[in-house]
């Protein structure tokens, strides 16, 4: 049957049948489980100790206590999805130093509706017709360095626009026409191009191009969260379920008001657009919001000596091994956190891979592969007291593959 068929007959059910069968149906769906259930012993799913990192594939995140408190209690009333993010974009957008803001679905749904709104405005019409821009009076090019052209950027190209990659500022001076949209920077790859930020924003500013900025994993430190806005960029998008610990499955937009509020024209609730299948509901909107208050007000300085303390105590130990050693790697721009590579000696260790070692263990254990011969361990997606379990582990697998 068709929605409207269905709804239609909804509406002809008996009244009174619906309400008098032991209270409302509204209470029966909202009582709460009798017993609680282990659902990944149910479904056969083995849970892991993540001593690799905040990835999508290994689940993302384990969400701050008070952000899953949020979802809890917020999935229990109704309200209107668009005042939630009027009232939350609002108080996200003067903790980022932005003028507006919104929750998406992850950044990648931030890059995408961000786009879209560059291209539409608030115009209906021209919402409807990405990423069909052919004819629709859209300007169609987003201009950005080569080294920044990564696999992320198919969310521009998903609103039908056409990457142009340059390298230097002549190049970049040549490429700028009549068709072009918007000029796009990956901070994490800064290092690798040759025109930075400040001159970016600047010769964007000369020709009155917008300009965007991904910086979805580049927590910490914190104060990434306005510095972007504090430089110029017209919109910053960021992932809420990396080092914030939000919902896996939330993102922030943020920037300049008007093109925020064009960004939600292709954004549920509203269809007949581009973005119609990136929902993100209430409780993931507030959820999202108290880790970011949460991850503001956390003590940086405080968190980061303890990840170090956490890190010394696996080192400590994989060392103890000989022909082991355990050295801190050079922070980069993206998933910046103390990152310990651990490597070894194979003429005293025969081990051919110690991540499938730890992974088939147990418990088992998710680490980064790193160079040939060695492994990469994080420790701030580790519980207290999975640390030791982790250094001992590791010490254990070495020890026995040594000669």
């Amino acid at each position: 049957m068709k929605r409207r068929e269905i709804l239609k007959t909804l509406t002809m059910l008996p009244l009174a049948g619906a309400i008098g069968n032991s209270g409302s149906l509204v209470q029966s769906a909202q009582a709460a489980p009798s017993s609680k259930r282990d659902l990944f012993k149910e479904f056969g799913l083995r849970t892991f100790i993540n001593a690799s990192g905040y990835f999508t594939s290994l689940s993302g995140s384990l969400m701050q206590h008070d952000a899953a408190d949020a979802i809890r209690e917020t999935a229990t009333s109704f309200c209107r999805l668009e005042e939630v993010q009027d009232k939350v974009g609002e108080r996200i957008a003067s903790l980022l130093h932005a003028e507006s803001a919104m929750v998406t679905a992850g950044a990648f749904s931030a890059l995408m509706l961000g786009m879209a709104g560059v291209l539409s405005g608030t115009d209906q019409k021209k919402v409807s017709q990405i990423p069909r821009l052919e004819g629709s009076a859209m300007k169609t090019e987003v201009i950005l360095q080569k080294a920044h052209n990564d696999g992320y950027a198919h969310a521009l190209t998903n609103c039908g626009v056409k990457l142009i990659t340059v390298e230097t500022v002549e190049e970049l001076e040549k490429a700028i026409s009549d068709r072009t949209a918007m000029m796009y920077f990956i901070n994490y790859q800064s290092s690798l191009g040759k025109i930075q930020h400040k001159e970016w924003l600047e010769l964007a500013r000369k020709h009155r191009i917008p300009t965007m900025i991904d910086m979805a994993a580049d927590l910490p430190p914190k104060e990434n969260l306005w510095k972007f806005h504090d430089m110029g960029f017209d919109l910053v998008c960021v992932s809420g379920g990396k080092f914030m610990r939000g919902p896996q499955s939330t993102g922030i937009l943020s920037g300049k008001k008007e093109l925020i509020a064009a960004a939600r024209m292709s954004a549920p609730p509203r269809g007949s657009n581009i973005g119609r299948g990136m929902k993100v509901n209430k409780e993931e909107i507030f959820g999202l919001y108290i880790a970011l208050e949460h991850f503001i007000n956390t003590d940086q300085e405080k968190e980061w000596k303890m990840l170090e303390d956490r890190i010394a105590v696996i080192a400590k130990e994989a060392a103890s091994v000989p022909g082991v050693k355990a050295e801190l790697i050079p922070l980069p721009l993206i998933n910046r956190i103390p990152t310990l590579n651990i490597s070894w000696d194979k003429s005293k260790i025969r081990l051919e891979n110690l991540a499938v070692n730890l992974r088939n263990g147990n418990p088992s254990i998710e680490v980064m592969g790193g160079p040939a011969g060695s492994i990469n361990v994080t420790s701030h997606m580790l519980k207290k007291d999975e640390v030791k379990i982790v250094a001992s582990r590791i010490r254990e697998e070495l020890f026995k593959a040594h000669v």
